[in-house]
């Protein structure tokens, strides 16, 4: 390990905590020198068990990278965070935390994963550095999870200790992703390389926190709409099974009850399997 102090010219403030010497080495500064020489940007994957500390490793990843990260930088739904790239200056971190914390439906992972889409040529543009912390990269889209996201930092616990990571590269994580998906498993690819982390805040907690409680609050009451969408799918597919309807008349019928869809979007509804994309 190696004991990193940065000033931050944002605040003034001196963080220092502990680096593990080979991520130090040999992937922050050649990353570094990579999006600021070679007119690239960086997309990092961080994922990880609740609890397991991603968000403070994160952080520390993302201070490493440029050293005027601060709160302002961490986003916690998709408008924060398309305001967020839409306002950053060249070679800055954004972090977008806890990216699908608490979403389960098709359409909630659907909107997150559009818009990272969305954002990427412009995060490309502006050169920066965007760290995505979630609790598993395979809800990523593959076009995210797959081309253009370089590293994914898998967090997890060790016998109850906390602190411990695993590298994937392009290419492991794309194997990773192919293998692993159909049963979220981690389990068949063999990492680049390992190491650990010592739990130190490089941002304010307490605002951190609040921040964060406030937003995961607002996100339960988005998710509720989610969760009668899904009952309103799931008795469609009801209906439609039971029914033997065909899709045009169980659109006929559903407008009787002032529920306006075409036989398209009906074919979408029947197509949803397990809350993600196809």
């Amino acid at each position: 390990m190696v004991l990193i102090k940065i000033t931050n010219p944002k605040n003034n403030k001196t963080y220092e905590f502990y680096q593990d010497n080979r991520l130090n080495k040999n992937l922050i500064n050649k990353v570094k020198k990579s999006v600021q020489k070679r007119d690239k940007d960086r997309v990092i994957i961080v994922d990880g068990g609740e609890g397991n500390g991603k968000s403070t490793f994160a952080f520390q990843l993302a201070l490493t990278l440029d050293d005027t990260f601060d709160l302002r930088n961490v986003c916690f739904n998709p408008q924060e965070f398309t305001r967020a790239i839409s306002q950053a200056k060249k070679y800055e971190c954004i972090v977008f935390d806890e990216a699908f914390t608490g979403l389960s439906s098709r359409g909630a992972l659907s909107e997150v994963n559009r818009m990272l889409v969305s954002l990427m040529m412009e995060i490309r543009q502006k050169n920066l550095f965007v760290i995505i912390v979630l609790p598993t990269f395979f809800l990523l889209d593959k076009y995210v999870a797959l081309w253009r996201a370089r590293d994914l930092f898998h967090i997890y616990e060790r016998k109850g200790e906390r602190g411990f990571w695993v590298y994937y590269n392009r290419n492991k994580k794309k194997l990773l992703y192919l293998k692993g998906k159909k049963e979220y498993t981690y389990i068949g690819v063999k990492s680049n390389f390992r190491g650990r982390f010592i739990k130190k805040w490089v941002i304010d907690e307490e605002k951190y926190l609040q921040r964060k409680m406030l937003a995961l609050k607002s996100r339960d009451r988005r998710t509720k709409a989610d969760k009668y969408m899904e009952q309103r799918n799931n008795l469609i597919r009801l209906l439609f099974k039971e029914l033997n309807l065909t899709l045009k008349t169980l659109s006929e019928k559903l407008k009787e009850y002032k529920i306006s869809l075409k036989s398209t979007q009906l074919s979408d509804i029947l197509r949803e399997k397990d809350g993600e994309e196809g």
